[in-house]
């Protein structure tokens, strides 16, 4: 029986990926009102479907009748060149995720260094949509976007520069093949710095903020800016804006996943698989949904001193000190 070609092969993951970030950008949004429903002691959606599962669906349908329309005033061609440069490098993303050992699209030796190439475009279509929209809500969305992002990139990377100091490749299969037994890898990394569990942490919050998240979407403030940078955009212009927030967010718990918690090996000992993958996945993913109806928009100078005052600070010992300890054992 002949192998599938390479470039078949490829065609197939790309098209499940895809899938894969449309149904998440669709069921999230569920997961997010029903939480947030129960989190305010209500019931959330329940009138289409059972327990409101069809309501995705439907929203989706709504917004692709809508009319697409440029409004008064845009840059025609970043307004819509804007939501391409959110979701394309955000689905590109997941090509190098290993949902399992061997279910990888590509199994690249920098697909760390490779995510977060990408990722550093997804600010340029935030940044690109307020502009191009000619309104003033969607500018000031645009500004705060990129300065919370070059804030909350930096201890974010110097954390993964850590973590490949202590598993000394950036290849994500490779990271999650040090980790058989997961009590053991925390001991190593523990070994290797204390502040091992304090960079879980770091990475953590930088990814909510990263993905404009609760309590850190100073970009979107619906009491602020309306819909931040999103609001001039009517139907699947929209739509498209959203897939790419949640594929970030999948992409962000992913990697903490890959990095921290042994990603698809099971922690008990038991046969790995994909399933524990996601299960790990979609546990992060309900964290940030419980986080953001538990706590309150911060201020925006807050945001800033948070990242530049104690995250970065706090980064850059803790590099110093997983080297130092490196060196000496």
């Amino acid at each position: 029986m002949n192998p599938i070609p390479e470039v078949l092969r490829l065609v197939i993951y790309l098209t499940c990926l895809i899938l894969f970030a449309a149904l998440n950008a669709a069921y999230l949004v569920w997961v997010e009102r029903k939480g947030a429903g129960h989190i305010q002691r209500r019931i959330g959606p329940k009138e289409v479907g059972p327990f409101g599962l069809l309501q995705p669906l439907a929203d989706g349908i709504k917004l692709m009748t809508k009319q697409l329309f440029l409004p008064a005033g845009v840059d025609p061609v970043l307004f819509k060149v804007a939501p391409i440069l959110l979701l394309v490098p955000a689905v590109m993303s997941f090509v190098t995720i290993p949902f399992s050992e061997t279910l990888v699209a590509r199994d690249i030796n920098l697909g760390l260094l490779m995510i977060f190439a990408f990722a550093s475009v997804n600010v340029l279509g935030v940044l690109i949509g307020g502009w191009a929209s000619n309104n003033k809500y969607a500018v000031i969305s645009a500004a705060r976007a990129v300065s919370q992002n070059v804030a909350y990139e930096i201890p974010m990377l110097i954390t993964v520069i850590t973590m490949v100091m202590v598993t000394q490749t950036m290849n994500l299969n490779e990271i999650v093949m040090q980790q058989p037994n997961i009590f053991k890898w925390y001991v190593f990394r523990f070994t290797a710095s204390p502040l091992m569990p304090v960079a879980f942490l770091i990475f953590f919050i930088c990814s909510l903020a990263e993905t404009n998240r609760a309590p850190f979407d100073l970009a979107e403030a619906e009491s602020e800016l309306i819909a931040g940078a999103y609001t001039e955009y009517p139907g699947m212009g929209f739509g498209v804006f959203f897939m790419g927030e949640y594929a970030n967010i999948v992409i962000g718990c992913a990697v903490t996943t890959i990095l921290f918690l042994g990603g698809w090996q099971c922690p008990f000992g038991l046969a790995p698989g994909w399933w524990w993958f996601l299960a790990k996945l979609y546990l992060l993913i309900w964290t940030v949904v419980w986080i953001r109806w538990t706590y309150p928009r911060v201020q925006f100078y807050a945001l800033l001193n948070l990242s530049w005052k104690v995250l970065i600070p706090i980064s850059l010992v803790n590099l110093l000190l997983t080297g130092a300890m490196i060196k000496v054992f």
